[in-house]
């Protein structure tokens, strides 16, 4: 399985650069599965302060961990969703559709 954290986009403040709110997403592939889940972090003034021109996506990304995202159990809930998909407990349909 192949996970990847991204950050899709930062809100900021355009008087200081300050970022107050990071969206990220973090995607899991197995195959021809796949699992995403997206969220925000906020953060309020003073901390963290990297000039904006100076940010990197892996310093976002270290910022949103620190801030609460849990990263282990949110790729072990990507990793449940995939291991449902390849083993589905329910189907729909009808019996007179199926081929």
């Amino acid at each position: 399985m192949t996970v990847t954290w991204t950050i899709d986009n930062l809100d900021r403040r355009t008087s200081d650069g300050f970022v107050t709110v990071g969206h990220w997403r973090c995607t899991a592939v197995d195959g021809e599965f796949s699992a995403s889940v997206y969220g925000t972090c906020g953060w309020s003034d003073g901390k963290p302060v990297v000039p904006y021109a100076n940010l990197t996506e892996q310093t976002v990304l270290g910022w949103c961990w620190e801030s609460g995202v849990d990263k282990d159990a949110t790729e072990a809930a990507l990793a449940a969703q995939i291991d449902a998909q390849k083993n589905p407990v329910t189907a729909t349909g009808t019996p007179w559709s199926q081929e």
